[in-house]
């Protein structure tokens, strides 16, 4: 037992527990490194005669009781030799120290800072000289006395090549690890200090050398982020939770192959990895990027590039900064929102980018929302994947409003999300974020979550922007409040199915699969003035809880050529993302006929209905276009709509039930109003009848009365002199009497 007890020691004895043992020899050989240079010193320069420098002046003595007891009063030559000797014994016994430590799978900080920049034993040990006066502040004054200037206290090139050559032959042939491409200068890893005060800082070898804070504190045993990126990233370790990603299985799937096959291979001609995710905002490339890294079991460290990289002058140092970090942490880089990058300087800055993946990255994912057509040629010497993350279809976004509702515990929370995926084209992190605007909504009250807070959240997550282009129609009309003949109304009513269970047929059913384009729901309301359709296209939002706007075509329509397309892009770019229903009213005058080309303006003329009906097939949302007259439709429209529902001018009953409708339940009427005189005698349509009845609302208040026949007949001829329509008190006049 006892001999295997110091078996046991010994064993502990011939390798490090920690790197701090390590930079403990390796400071001993330090001391050995200086005490040989002191010698060699002290032989060519012999002690000065004056001795009241002792404030300017580092004696021998003095350095002798620093060095004690390694050093001899009295060096000879032999003493030299002799200190060589214990140099190179002591630097076998570190190397087979960390040898050992390694094996045993114990961490070193040097070995490691060597192995990932590619360090010769050189470079370790000019960085070992430049750690020294940062562990300990003696050396201060014996590189000072080394340097024979009080102040000069920090490493000098020469002096890191006096510290480490034998001979002017070595020290030409080491000057190459101090040039700006050589690792330690090019990484960062050094940083050369020219020195102001002396007399010969013009010269290469008079400059200081300066261990970087970042290598400082990875070298103690401090792997914090460096303090330069702390603003602009977050360094995470991921789980491998695929459940958490919500994107085309297939996608996942060769991905997640791609990667194993990849770093399987371990040989060194294996080339750089770069993914390049582009899609929507929210569709989940940080969250993939990070499910991938989980499985390889490696850290992320995720960066915002328009932070990192808006200052074009130091571009390349920040780059070079970011990536060296993430080797240092082992992890792979993910830089987002990559489209932001400074447009003057677009191309340098992938430039910049790919080359700096060339020389310190290994894994990299690079998150935008446009594809790339010239970027992806300069990383050509490297395994480059671009992939396109669009809005994930109805059962995947089915899966993600279970996936964030689960915790909540909501009842009925099954088929609300049938109804909400169908509905709402919104990406993953769209949802995740109208499932927390909800909760936040409903933590004041206690109450618990219902569908109509959902929707409400829904709404708020889609984008905004379309109100600047658009009137926002209000939806606060019902399928009682509008008045239409049995198969309108039917056909109305047809358009809201397709729309709530678009998700199973699209998506279920495989019908996606077998439609490249024309997946959007068109509807054509056709029609005289006043029959309904702007009410009719109020009642379907309400009845999807969608959101409807009316655009506003003369803002849009421009007589430059080409302008008049780029703001319908616009306006159909804004609509994938609002998740609501377009409404084209008097679209006629928009996506009318095309005419015979005979001049410049009828050929673009052409050419923009042309872009029309791209853009109307493309959409995948829900475009309601109103005309007046049908006629002057271009039939390549009317033959791509989905639905066309004609809207008659009302007949006797329909007007009955128009002139009824249009009285609240809190408004003062007078009982005998007679609705079956008026629906017979006045004959127009329901938006001239709610005319009508507002304008005989007021009368009656100013009257001081309640509603009644007098009111009502003022309103009406107020009506027929707006419109043009001859007014016949003879016609009337039985409404006179029932006044």
């Amino acid at each position: 037992m006892k001999l295997n007890h110091l078996q046991d020691t010994a064993k502990t004895e011939a390798l490090y527990r920690h790197s701090s043992e390590q930079l403990c020899d390796a400071l001993r050989k330090i001391d050995l490194l200086i005490q040989r240079r002191t010698l060699m010193f002290r032989q060519a320069a012999p002690e000065p005669l004056r001795t009241d420098l002792t404030h300017v002046y580092i004696s021998h003595e003095e350095v002798n009781h620093l060095l004690r007891p390694t050093a001899a009063a009295n060096a000879t030559h032999p003493e030299i030799e002799r200190i060589a000797k214990a140099i190179e014994a002591l630097q076998k016994e570190i190397q087979n120290k960390a040898v050992q430590s390694l094996q045993q799978g114990i961490f070193l900080a040097l070995p490691n800072l060597a192995h990932i920049f590619s360090l010769s034993p050189f470079e370790c040990e000019i960085l070992l000289i430049c750690l020294a006066p940062e562990l300990d502040r003696k050396y201060d004054k014996l590189y000072a006395y080394l340097q024979d200037d009080i102040t000069r206290k920090k490493p000098s090139v020469d002096l890191a090549l006096d510290l480490l050559c034998a001979s002017e032959a070595e020290r030409w042939e080491a000057r190459s690890s101090f040039s700006p491409q050589a690792p330690l200068f090019r990484t960062g890893l050094l940083q050369v200090v020219e020195d102001m005060q002396s007399p010969s800082g013009s010269s290469d070898l008079a400059r200081f050398l300066k261990l970087d804070p970042r290598i400082l504190n990875y070298l103690l045993g401090a792997n914090q982020v460096d303090a330069g990126l702390t603003d602009v990233s977050k360094l995470i370790l991921p789980q491998a939770n695929p459940g958490s990603v919500f994107i085309d299985p297939a996608l996942h799937k060769s991905l997640l192959e791609l990667m194993r096959l990849h770093f399987l291979d371990q040989s060194k001609d294996r080339k750089k990895l770069v993914f390049h995710f582009y899609g929507p905002e929210g569709v989940g490339k940080k969250e993939l990027a990070a499910v991938l890294c989980g499985l390889l079991g490696i850290p992320l460290l995720i960066l915002d590039a328009p932070l990192l990289l808006k200052d074009p002058q130091e571009m390349e140092d920040h780059l070079r900064q970011a990536f060296r970090e993430g080797l240092l942490q082992q992890a792979a880089i993910f830089l987002e929102g990559i489209d932001a990058l400074p447009q003057t300087n677009e191309t340098h800055c992938f430039k910049y980018l790919a080359q700096a993946m060339r020389q310190y990255g290994w894994l990299c994912f690079l998150s935008g929302e446009k594809a790339w057509a010239q970027q992806a040629n300069l990383f050509q010497d490297m395994l480059f994947q671009s992939h396109h993350l669009p809005v994930p279809a109805a059962p995947l976004r089915k899966a993600a409003w279970i996936y964030y509702l689960r915790p909540l515990d909501v009842e009925n929370a099954q088929v609300w999300t049938e109804a909400l995926s169908g509905q709402f084209r919104l990406s993953p992190g769209q949802i995740r974020d109208a499932v927390q605007f909800a909760q936040c909504q409903k933590a004041l009250s206690g109450s618990k979550i219902t569908c109509a807070d959902l929707f409400t959240a829904c709404r708020s997550q889609s984008n905004q922007k379309l109100q600047d282009m658009a009137r926002k129609i209000s939806k606060r009309a019902r399928w009682e409040d509008i008045v239409l003949p049995e198969s309108q109304l039917a056909q109305l009513k047809e358009i809201c199915t397709q729309v709530k269970h678009r998700s199973q047929v699209f998506g279920e059913w495989g019908f996606d699969q077998k439609l490249s384009y024309g997946k959007g729901l068109s509807v054509l309301f056709s029609g005289p003035p006043g029959t309904g359709k702007t009410l009719a296209a109020e009642v379907i939002a309400h009845a999807l809880g969608l959101d409807c706007y009316q655009i506003d075509l003369s803002g849009l329509v421009s007589k430059y050529i080409g302008e008049t397309e780029k703001n319908l892009a616009k306006v159909f770019q804004e609509a994938e993302t609002s998740n609501a229903i377009l409404f084209f009213d008097e679209a006629d005058a928009l996506f009318g006929k095309r005419t015979e080309v005979s001049d410049a303006h009828d050929r673009y003329a052409n050419i923009e209905t042309s872009y029309l009906l791209q853009k109307m097939e493309e959409y995948e949302g829900i475009v309601i276009l109103a005309t007046n007259l049908r006629d002057n439709m271009d039939e390549a429209f009317t033959r791509r709509i989905r639905f066309i529902v004609e809207f008659p001018f009302p007949e006797a009953a329909q007007r009955l039930a128009i002139w009824k409708q249009h009285f609240p339940k809190e408004a003062p009427v007078d009982e005998d109003i007679d609705y079956d005189f008026l629906s017979k005698k006045v004959q127009v349509a329901g938006g001239n009848i709610k005319n009508i009845v507002l304008n005989a609302a007021f009368l009656a208040a100013e009257n001081r009365q309640p509603i009644g026949m007098d009111h009502l007949i003022q309103g009406t001829k107020r009506e027929y002199e707006k419109i043009g329509k001859l007014w016949d008190d003879n016609r009337l006049a039985p409404m006179k009497e029932k006044g």
